[in-house]
């Protein structure tokens, strides 16, 4: 990879802010990013080669970096998450039963048996994809917090479940890595809030912000690539690693100028890097070759949005059921490890990936209704720099 293709995909990314400039539209800043990457990869020109190992390291890192981001956006400490996790939880249940039924009924309409990965694929959610569309729209309400868990639910209880319905034969190692990952994160929770509490952070937190050392953003990144290497090691996804992180970090509280820190690298360089790359290594040209599995990505993205707009029945507004669709992560790691391990049919990664990309379609769409006529629970304005629960509520966060 050289530095002309990185200012490549640096220029190509511009196109989420284009896009994204015309405040009307309510379109988020992924989509455009997305959009430049199916064009500029193989799908279409082909001046991106997503299988390039530079690439696709920088964008695991992109990855890990924006999980952790959205981890600490979640509002941990605000006490009414207690109730919007048990509601969020409810809401999964109910979007797994139905996503179990329209996967049952899509395996045996094209005699596959990949019942059970259907079923996971349309239970599906991308914490990486919701979660950045809904804090770029400004939402902010009682809705918003059950959206934010059921999300979070859903997208690890997909990634657990994932190694179960494609590869089971090595589904015990990778449910070990996923509980050492959650329990390094625990650990650091309880590292972090005694470092808190003792005062060392603030000292740490005055001499790095006097000297102009940013220790913290240093420690913070050696931490959260540390969790992404245990997690490769078990082969888990860099996702659990880098949301669990950000978890830890919103429960103790993330000083606002870290916050900036973060934000300055991930959706300035490592985020758009990675949303570009992903939109290259989707090669839909594969579907040509095979029609039927252009059905079956249709089906797929529209079992999963018939799954989740079920929530309604459990209360959620249907413009955040149908938003809380959209899938990323998952798709490709089954497309990825099917491949891998050749259980795959030809083309049906392709047809994942195009159940995705209605998906994301459809959470665009219901993002930007909602952004229009904001549901009931739900307000819409200028959301706090440090993103935790004391930010939201008008206090200081630590640190500021």
């Amino acid at each position: 990879m050289s530095f002309i293709e990185l200012s490549l995909i640096c220029l190509v990314a511009l196109v989420g802010p284009l896009l994204a400039a015309k405040r009307m539209w309510h379109l988020p800043l992924v989509l455009g990013e997305l959009l430049a990457g199916v064009i500029v990869g193989r799908s279409l020109l082909g001046w991106v080669n997503a299988d390039n190992e530079t690439l696709k390291f920088l964008a695991d890192m992109g990855f890990a970096l924006m999980m952790f981001v959205s981890g600490t956006h979640v509002p941990v400490r605000d006490r009414t998450i207690r109730t919007a996790i048990g509601r969020g939880a409810l809401r999964v249940v109910v979007t797994a039963a139905v996503a179990i039924a329209l996967g049952v009924a899509v395996a045996l309409l094209f005699g596959s048996a990949n019942a059970p990965l259907y079923a996971v694929l349309m239970a599906s959610s991308s914490a990486a994809l919701v979660l950045p569309i809904i804090e770029s729209l400004k939402f902010k309400g009682t809705s918003v917090l059950e959206l934010t868990a059921q999300v979070a639910l859903a997208d690890v209880a997909a990634i657990v479940a994932l190694p179960l319905a494609i590869d089971p034969s090595h589904a015990g190692p990778k449910a070990i890595g996923a509980v050492a990952v959650a329990v390094c994160a625990v650990i650091v929770w309880w590292l972090l809030r005694v470092v808190e509490a003792n005062g060392s952070r603030q000292r740490l937190h005055d001499v790095s912000e006097n000297r102009k050392f940013a220790l913290e953003l240093r420690i913070q990144l050696t931490i959260l690539f540390a969790l992404a290497g245990l997690a490769l090691a078990f082969n888990v996804s860099i996702m659990l690693a880098g949301f669990a992180f950000g978890l830890a970090v919103s429960a103790v509280g993330e000083p606002r100028r870290l916050a900036r820190q973060l934000f300055a690298l991930n959706d300035g360089f490592l985020g758009p890097v990675f949303f570009v790359w992903l939109g290259a290594s989707i090669d839909l040209r594969q579907l040509g070759g095979h029609p039927q599995m252009i059905l079956l990505g249709v089906l797929l993205g529209a079992g999963a949005i018939l799954a989740h707009a079920a929530s309604r029945l459990a209360g959620l507004p249907l413009p955040f059921a149908a938003a809380s669709a959209a899938q990323l992560g998952v798709p490709v790691a089954a497309a990825t490890i099917g491949r891998s391990l050749g259980v795959l049919a030809p083309g049906e990664d392709a047809a994942m990936l195009l159940g995705a990309l209605v998906t994301i379609g459809m959470t665009t769409t219901a993002a930007s209704l909602a952004a229009r006529r904001p549901p009931a629970n739900t307000q819409m304005g200028d959301a706090p720099p440090g993103g935790g629960s004391e930010a939201s509520k008008g206090k200081p966060a630590p640190g500021t």
